[in-house]
C-alpha cells in the first residue's frame, strides 16, 4: 500500500492526538514535526522517532512531506497553512478553520492555488450516530428538515484557561465557547440543515471574569431551505454535561444525537465520558430502534482503547485516502468555513444589535474576533 508522507505543524496538548493516529494510520508514514521552538520540536521528534524541523517550508521539502495537519493555536492557523500549501503540503486543519473569515479565504485561495487538498479536524461526523442521522435526512425519513438546534452545555475553570497562555483572549484564541467548544456542534448543524440566510446572535460571559471571551452564546437561524434554526452553547454550566444536535422534519418526525456527555472533552486532559449515541428518534417504524442503537454504539465505544483516536484516526484515514484517490474529504476546508462564518455572525449581530445576512464577507477595517467589549450579565 502507498503511503502518504505526513507531518505535524503546531506541538500542543492536542497535537499527541493526531500523532498517535498518524503513526497507526496505515496510508501515513509520519516522518516530521514543527515547532517555532527548535528544542521542543527536537523533543517532540524523538518521542515519536520523527524529525524535528523549526521551519516549516524546510520541513516540508528536507523530509518529503506530502500532507500535513496544523495543531497552532486558532490565529495561527492561516500563516501555517500558506506556508504549506505554498511548499505542496495537502492541509488538514484543526477546528476551527481559522479565527477569522480573511483568514479562511486566504487559506482556501492558497491550496487552490497550488492544487492542494485543505480540511478541516470535525471528527465527530465519524460517530455511527451522527451518520445515521444524516443518513435518515439523505432518505427523506424526516421530510424536509423543519428545524435544527444545537445544545450544548458544559464547564471550563480557571485552570483550563491558565493551562495556555493564548487561551481566554481576543487576539490569541480569537473567541471563546464558540470558536473552541462549538464548532463541532456547528458544523454538524449546517451539514444537516444546509446554507444559512440569516442569524442574530448574542453572547456574554456569565461567570468568567478572567477570560476577554464569550461564555455563552445564543442564535437564531434561518436557512435558505426555509427551515428555522436555534443554537445554545455555554461553557458555564457546571461540571458539564452535553452537546445535542437534533433535526425536526416537516413531517413531524425527529431526529438527533448527542455528541458529547458526562463532562466536554479537554485535548490532552481528559477522554470522551459517554458514548456519542442518537437520543431522539420519532421516525415511523424505527421508533423502537433507540435502545438497540445505544447498545450497539455502546459497546462499539467501549471496546475502543482510546475513543478519540479512534475517531481521529478515521478522519485522517478518509483525508489521506482522499489525497491518493484525488477527491474530496468528508469534510473539505470550505466545510470549516461554513463554522467560522455561524461564530463570525454572531459576534458581528451582538456587535451591531441586528440580524446578519448570509453569505458573510471578511471586514475590511478590523478583524471581526477583536475589540469586543466585554457585555455585562
Amino acid at each position: 500500500m502507498r503511503k502518504v508522507k505526513t507531518a505535524i505543524i503546531g506541538c500542543g496538548k492536542v497535537s499527541d492526538l493526531h500523532a498517535g493516529a498518524l503513526t497507526k494510520t496505515p496510508e501515513s508514514q509520519f516522518v516530521a514535526v514543527y515547532s517555532r521552538n527548535q528544542e521542543k520540536a527536537k523533543r517532540y521528534g524523538e518521542k515519536y522517532g520523527v524529525q524535528g524541523f523549526s521551519d516549516i517550508q524546510e520541513m516540508i521539502v528536507s523530509a518529503g512531506v506530502e500532507a500535513v495537519i496544523i495543531c497552532t493555536p486558532h490565529p495561527a492557523h492561516r500563516n501555517a497553512a500558506v506556508i504549506a500549501a505554498e511548499a505542496g503540503a495537502h492541509i488538514l486543519v484543526e477546528k476551527p478553520l481559522a479565527s477569522s473569515l480573511q483568514d479562511c479565504d486566504d487559506m482556501l485561495a492558497a491550496a487552490k492555488k497550488a492544487r492542494v487538498k485543505i480540511g478541516t479536524v470535525c471528527q465527530r461526523r465519524f460517530y455511527a450516530p451522527v451518520q445515521r442521522v444524516r443518513q435518515a435526512i439523505d432518505a427523506g425519513k424526516v421530510g424536509r428538515p423543519a428545524l435544527g438546534t444545537v445544545l450544548m452545555l458544559g464547564w471550563r475553570d480557571k485552570n483550563y484557561y491558565e493551562s495556555d497562555p493564548w487561551r481566554g483572549q481576543w487576539q490569541e484564541e480569537g473567541g471563546g465557547v464558540l470558536v473552541n467548544q462549538a464548532p463541532h456542534q456547528l458544523d454538524l448543524l449546517q451539514w444537516f440543515m444546509g446554507p444559512i440566510v440569516e442569524l442574530f446572535g448574542i453572547w456574554s460571559n456569565i461567570n468568567h471574569p478572567y477570560i476577554e471571551v464569550e461564555d455563552t452564546a445564543l442564535a437564531i437561524v434561518r436557512f435558505r431551505s426555509g427551515a428555522l434554526g436555534n443554537i445554545v452553547v455555554s461553557n458555564s454550566q457546571k461540571p458539564g454535561i452535553y452537546g445535542k444536535v437534533h433535526v425536526h422534519g416537516q413531517n413531524g418526525a425527529s431526529v438527533g444525537v448527542q455528541t458529547d456527555g458526562g463532562a466536554m472533552f479537554i485535548a490532552g486532559r481528559s477522554s470522551i465520558l459517554e458514548p456519542p449515541v442518537n437520543d431522539i428518534w420519532t421516525v415511523a417504524g424505527e421508533e423502537n430502534m433507540l435502545d438497540q442503537w445505544k447498545a450497539e454504539d455502546s459497546e462499539l465505544f467501549c471496546g475502543l482503547p482510546n475513543a478519540m483516536d479512534h475517531y481521529f484516526h478515521l478522519q485522517i484515514r478518509d483525508f489521506l485516502r482522499a489525497i491518493m484517490d484525488d477527491r474530496e474529504p468528508l469534510v473539505t476546508g470550505e466545510d470549516g468555513r461554513k463554522t467560522v462564518e455561524i461564530f463570525t455572525a454572531i459576534y458581528r449581530s451582538q456587535k451591531t444589535n441586528a440580524p446578519v445576512k448570509f453569505p458573510l464577507k471578511p471586514e475590511a477595517a478590523d478583524l471581526d474576533y477583536s475589540t469586543y467589549a466585554s457585555v455585562p450579565f
